[in-house]
């Protein structure tokens, strides 16, 4: 494995009681927060308002807002980073699921500069500054809680950037799967995709002895798998939810890739895709990655393919070449996604092959160095979308 250092300082309130502690942690910070949240769900599940009680019984000055685009925008961060300079907010709380914490992040950074956010986000220059932060997670799937990255559009370019910064780094974040068991089905299922693609991004990477990171993805990727089934048949179980909750966090967290980088080759390409289409995330991933994983296999990388087939799909290797083991393994991916209700072609959210050469350009253009498994050209990510097609 490589060198490497591990930090992360964010606190971690997971599980049922967690929610109780959301004044005192703000307060450590603050008094007047921007509640930063989506479509409202939270205040069809209850969440909404037993917070705003919290608030109040703590004293603490409140601003919101409301409707985070799933994938959040630009235009968006900019209006949360006006009310804090406007306000004078000391403290934005983040409550939702990936998007809205995305989009608290660049918030953040926004509210401390007189520079357009957007400079920052592209990679222009740098964050200098950033207001402290939390989350109420409520919808499992990115991880994004406990992570430095952060995903943003600017829709009127169809322009989609990851980006990080050590000012975008979590004070706390409350996981609470209480709140989860009123997610949607459909929602569900992304989420489940998407805690996975963290957890095989980090899996194909170039690093040599890393058999512990190897089990530790292998072992949460089975989990996943034994309990995906579970939950979708019982959406309001909470045991399956906080299981799954769990995945999706550690998934982004550092925690299993230590030691190396993985590929990340296939969310570029997505973010891109969903810059053109505002397509979710995770029905993006759900089409992508068996097919990034069928074209850059070869037999020079096959073995961690093989590998992966054997210890999460539980492939028969017997009388089978290399090549065969993997792909089974890949087909047998691609098929649990399939039966659990994911897409599986671009056709699906009417992608025709009319837009595929402008994805595959911006896919290169925002990231010349595209995959680190496996560096891909333009070319290449154009081949991986007509065969998602």
């Amino acid at each position: 494995m490589n060198p490497f250092m591990y930090y992360n300082p964010t606190k971690l309130l997971f599980g049922k009681g967690q929610l109780d502690n959301l004044a005192r942690e703000i307060s450590r910070f603050g008094n007047r927060v921007l509640l930063v949240y989506g479509g409202g769900s939270i205040k069809r599940n209850g969440l909404y308002d037993k917070i705003i009680h919290m608030l109040k019984h703590a004293n603490i000055e409140w601003f919101e807002l409301a409707g985070v685009e799933p994938n959040p925008r630009v235009t968006t961060v900019r209006k949360g980073a006006e009310i804090c300079k406007k306000e004078k907010v000391d403290f934005v709380l983040a409550v939702g699921g990936g998007s809205v914490i995305d989009c608290t992040k660049a918030i953040v950074v926004a509210a401390k500069t007189d520079e357009d956010v957007w400079n920052i986000i592209s990679r222009q220059t740098r964050a200098t500054d950033g207001l402290p932060y939390g989350s109420v997670v409520t919808i499992a799937g990115t991880g994004a809680e406990m992570s430095l990255s952060s995903v943003i559009s600017d829709w009127e370019k169809q322009d989609k950037r990851a980006w990080v910064s050590s000012f975008s780094r979590a004070k706390f974040a409350i996981v609470a799967p209480t709140y989860m068991t009123s997610v949607p089905y459909k929602q569900t299922v992304n989420g489940i995709v998407d805690a996975m693609s963290h957890v095989l991004e980090h899996y194909f990477n170039l690093a040599t002895n890393v058999p512990i990171q190897d089990q530790f993805c292998e072992s949460v990727l089975r989990t996943i798998i034994e309990v995906a089934p579970k939950l979708l048949n019982d959406l309001e179980n909470y045991e399956y939810r906080e299981t799954i909750a769990y995945a999706s966090t550690i998934a982004l967290s550092d925690q299993l890739n230590m030691g190396f980088i993985g590929d990340w080759g296939t969310h570029h390409i997505d973010h891109a895709l969903s810059a053109v289409h505002d397509i979710p995330h995770g029905g993006g991933m759900a089409i992508l990655f068996p097919h990034w994983m069928r074209y850059v296999l070869d037999v020079e990388n096959v073995l961690k393919f093989k590998q992966l087939a054997i210890n999460v799909f539980q492939i028969d290797s017997n009388g089978k070449t290399d090549i065969e083991i993997a792909n089974e393994g890949i087909d047998t991916l691609a098929q649990h996604w399939a039966s659990w209700g994911a897409p599986i072609k671009l056709r699906d959210y009417q992608i025709t092959d009319k837009t595929l050469p402008l994805i595959a350009e911006k896919t290169i253009e925002t990231q010349p160095k595209c995959g680190n498994f496996k560096r891909l050209t333009k070319e290449d990510v154009l081949a991986i979308l007509k065969s998602s097609l």
